[in-house]
């Protein structure tokens, strides 16, 4: 069986700015579910699970350390990942719960990741019997419609992961009705964008893109609403959550264009309209909603 990965990735730069549109991972699970599925630990003494978005990579479980609580990941085309799990990390095999102790190398996995202070921790580990079929969202690196190879940054990886896009794989803007109007095609597929790409693998190995959905490219605007849940006047940064739907945007802004922002504390609701420049969501306008 193939498993669907949904990864929430993105470029360093602009970590945790999905569009609420986009698929995601959650770093959420039921501390019930987890007690039945390892009941010989008594979970209330473990610390709570990161919070924040997660990303889900594929490749092959080279090797585990019981001792150490570690797993190595071999990622195709990138550096072998050091990633950390304990008791809490929920361990399937095809789609069957196996206890963290059953754990073992496997040729094709998905590890379901989020970040640790600077250390990767492991949400979920999938062992499959076949290629995965996966999600992943970043920035566009580069895209050469000649070759028709994409490239595609992240945070999790060092380096860049790269994609085949044939000819009939569509590409479509998604999230806020003002960059939705705007009709999508691979022009879309600039240096910068952010962009969500469904692949599958194929017998050599290759990421294929069935299809591209466009989170924001360069330029575009767009409107966030939510909580402060953490404000640096210093470097000009905020990151509001939304309260619907949880989704964490960090964007720039200038208190000397923006005097507002020098009345902003942490937990105040505010309206922000920005646009992306490639690489930040940087403000124009901050509107304070309490």
């Amino acid at each position: 069986m193939k498993f669907l990965l949904i990864a929430v990735v993105f470029g360093s730069a602009v970590a945790g700015h999905a569009p609420a549109a986009a698929s995601q991972s959650q770093a959420s699970g039921s501390q019930a579910e987890l007690r039945s599925a390892n009941p010989a630990v008594d979970l209330s003494t473990l610390p709570a699970l990161p919070k924040g978005k997660s990303t889900v990579i594929g490749g092959a479980l080279r090797s585990v350390d019981q001792i150490r609580d570690e797993v190595t990941l071999n990622v195709f085309g990138q550096r072998p990942m050091k990633i950390l799990f304990d008791e809490r990390t929920q361990i399937f095999r095809d789609g069957n719960r196996i206890h963290v102790r059953d754990l073992a190398p496997s040729d094709h996995a998905s590890v379901q990741t989020i970040l640790d202070g600077t250390s990767v921790y492991a949400l979920s580990i999938h062992l499959l019997s076949q290629s995965p079929e996966g999600e992943c969202q970043g920035r566009v690196q580069s895209y050469n419609p000649d070759t028709r190879e994409l490239l595609v940054a992240t945070a999790m990886l060092r380096n860049p992961m790269k994609f085949i896009v044939p000819a009939n794989s569509p590409v479509s803007r998604v999230g806020q009705s003002a960059f939705t109007q705007v009709h999508s095609e691979s022009s879309d597929l600039v240096r910068g964008a952010l962009i969500s790409v469904g692949f599958e693998i194929d017998k050599q190995r290759r990421s294929i893109a069935n299809h591209i959905s466009v989170l924001a490219t360069p330029g575009s605007d767009f409107a966030f609403i939510g909580n402060v849940s953490s404000l640096d006047m210093h470097s000009g940064t905020l990151t509001l959550i939304d309260p619907v739907d949880q989704q964490s945007y960090r964007v720039m802004f200038s208190a000397a264009n923006l005097p507002v922002t020098r009345d902003l504390h942490a937990g105040d609701h505010i309206i922000v309209t920005a646009h992306f420049d490639g690489e930040h969501y940087v403000a124009s306008a901050v509107t304070i909603n309490n």
